[in-house]
């Protein structure tokens, strides 16, 4: 079939321009870091009959919209670096059709994700929930772009996370190091910024930096999971 190109890396610098030149693909995670916002405080402010319960449900919601988000950002942040038509209206519509896919996909990398820390109370070895955790997240890394991307359902999307990153551990272990840097550094520097703000302002402000975040790795969680997945031969 020919020879394989491999991973474009040059997408983690593109990406800034690419987002400047398509803003629109930052209102998904900004509206899901509002509802999040939302969320909390609706959580905060409501006497819960449930006790820690509810604070796991309200954090499991959020959870879910912003992988949604995630999911419709990467649609059209891979349309604009293939240099297809990358408008949000067209994103919003595939996101739509492949909406349960995406939803349920988001659900089964929630769940296999939290499963480190109780896994961790059966086996006394320190800090094995965290590694544990760790370990599946990365095998995880790509089941969003494969429902967004790859219109695999559910289950099918998880599966071919792991396949793929099995398959390609370079370009993943750089991707989840990208995840890191900029999804942990960029709300850092908000926190820095918003200190000795008001606590809904300061939540506006962290809200619009995880936005900025996830629109921009939507670009890297894109072509890395096209590039690998449909193989440009």
């Amino acid at each position: 079939m020919g020879k394989k190109q491999g991973v474009d890396y040059s997408i983690y610098g593109r990406a800034l321009l690419l987002l400047v030149k398509n803003p629109s693909i930052i209102a998904l995670p900004l509206l899901a870091a509002v509802i999040d916002v939302l969320v909390h405080y609706i959580g905060a402010v409501t006497t819960d009959p449930l006790g820690g319960l509810g604070t796991s449900i309200f954090a499991f919601i959020s959870q879910i919209v912003y992988l949604f988000a995630f999911g419709g950002a990467i649609i059209q942040a891979n349309n604009a670096a293939r240099g297809y038509k990358a408008g949000f209206d067209e994103a919003w519509e595939e996101a739509k059709r492949k909406a349960g896919g995406i939803i349920i996909a988001a659900v089964g990398f929630v769940f296999i994700g939290s499963l480190g820390p109780y896994v961790a109370q059966l086996i006394p070895i320190p800090n094995l929930g965290i590694a544990l955790e760790l370990i599946a997240y990365f095998f995880l890394i790509f089941t969003i772009p494969a429902a967004a991307i790859g219109g695999l359902p559910g289950g099918l999307a998880i599966s071919a996370s792991f396949q793929t990153v099995r398959a390609n551990v370079v370009p993943a272990l750089i991707l989840a190091v990208a995840y890191a840097i900029v999804f942990f550094g960029l709300p850092q520097l908000a926190i820095m910024v918003g200190a000795g703000l008001s606590p809904f302002a300061y939540s506006l402000i962290l809200a619009l930096a995880n936005a900025i975040a996830l629109a921009y790795l939507a670009f890297p969680f894109a072509t890395t999971y096209d590039d690998i997945a449909f193989k440009r031969w």
